[in-house]
């Protein structure tokens, strides 16, 4: 909880800081006294946490490091290529003699001169063709899966040596037991909480090492993308529903029982029903926007810190801006466990409501 008020009182700090800034600049120009414009961070903080075709890791120009990613399209057939054809973002590429753009890592249908049209509010009107690509999320997300699947082999085989956990599987044992006796069996129930240890197993190593993994210098942020969080919550939702039992789906439909008669609550079924059935969709609705909200605030409030030095212009504020992104980079640290922990105990949790036993005598 100190975490989190911690995080938004530093969001607060920040936006000032910014407001501080754009007001001293309209201050001077109005003034004469100056006309250089203040540096304006939303550009390099959006493009830090939004997805790419391309993975940027450091330096700029022709000295920059990147590593291109395949684009996978579907217009009027399959087209695959790097997308190293479209340059810096401004060049064009040309595919079977088709014409295509990337204009704010969306990819647009255009003519040679790779020209856009663009409708009132400056948004592109051209057609876009179904975009299939390996984005620099998709990447790390895939890299993840590798690292899972490389602890799960490599922890087998340490069993199959000995019953004696020895190596990672010292590491990954008391993580798989606190899952299962702290979370599964405390939320789900000593009956069924067997057949849903795999999947909160996973779903927290998943999301624990791609929050881990989001904090190298360069990496995407794909726990802060809200398809990504969207597809979790998704699985849950199904596995929640599916696993519901008839007192779950009893309690959605009939909330007050029998002890009244039908036409003594039918007013207050009418307002009851809804609500019950909301909240099969608002459940997941609140984790997938749990876990993005808090890995997107995370990586704004570091990059917005280190702004405030181009901001305000002055070496003196460097020292206090670096240390504080370094005490926000330890706490994320903490996070990335503990955002991870929250998404599979409200899980488990989810999934328990569902299963749980009637109560008799009620």
């Amino acid at each position: 909880r100190f975490v989190m008020k911690f995080k938004r009182l530093l969001v607060i700090l920040s936006l000032l800081a910014f407001s501080f800034g754009f007001a001293n600049d309209a201050h001077e120009g109005h003034s004469g006294l100056g006309k250089e414009e203040t540096y304006n961070p939303v550009p390099f903080i959006m493009h830090h946490i939004q997805d790419g075709h391309s993975w940027h890791f450091w330096g700029e120009g022709e000295n920059s490091v990147t590593l291109h990613l395949p684009v996978i399209l579907w217009d009027n057939g399959l087209k695959v290529f790097s997308s190293s054809r479209f340059g810096h973002g401004e060049g064009v590429a040309s595919i079977d003699g088709d014409f295509y753009k990337l204009y704010h890592e969306k990819i647009y249908k255009t003519n040679e001169k790779g020209e856009l049209s663009m409708d009132e509010h400056h948004h592109p009107t051209n057609n876009q063709p179904l975009d299939f690509s390996i984005t620099k999320n998709v990447a790390q997300m895939l890299f993840g899966a590798i690292i899972l699947l490389i602890l799960g082999v490599a922890t087998a085989s340490r069993y199959k040596k000995s019953t004696i956990p020895s190596g990672i599987a010292k590491f990954i044992e008391p993580i798989v037991l606190f899952i299962r006796d702290d979370v599964a069996l405390q939320n789900i129930g000593h009956l069924r909480y067997k057949k849903y240890v795999p999947y909160l197993v996973t779903t927290f190593l998943f999301i624990w090492v791609l929050n881990i993994l989001g904090l190298f210098p360069g990496a995407a942020n794909t726990t802060g993308n809200i398809a990504f969080t969207l597809t979790l919550s998704v699985f849950t939702l199904l596995i929640v529903n599916f696993s519901g039992r008839k007192t779950y789906w009893l309690h959605m439909f009939d909330p007050l029982g029998k002890g009244m008669p039908f036409g003594g609550k039918i007013l207050i079924y009418i307002i009851l029903v809804p609500v019950e059935l909301l909240g099969i969709i608002t459940k997941p609705f609140a984790l997938m926007i749990r876990l993005f909200a808090n890995m997107t605030a995370g990586h704004i409030i570091i990059m917005s810190l280190i702004s405030l030095i181009f901001i305000m212009k002055s070496y003196g504020i460097a020292p206090v801006s670096i240390g504080m992104s370094l005490f926000i980079y330890t706490l994320e640290v903490l996070v990335a466990a503990l955002q991870a922990y929250i998404f599979t105990m409200l899980t488990a949790l989810f999934i328990g409501s569902a299963v749980e036993e009637p109560h008799h005598g009620h």
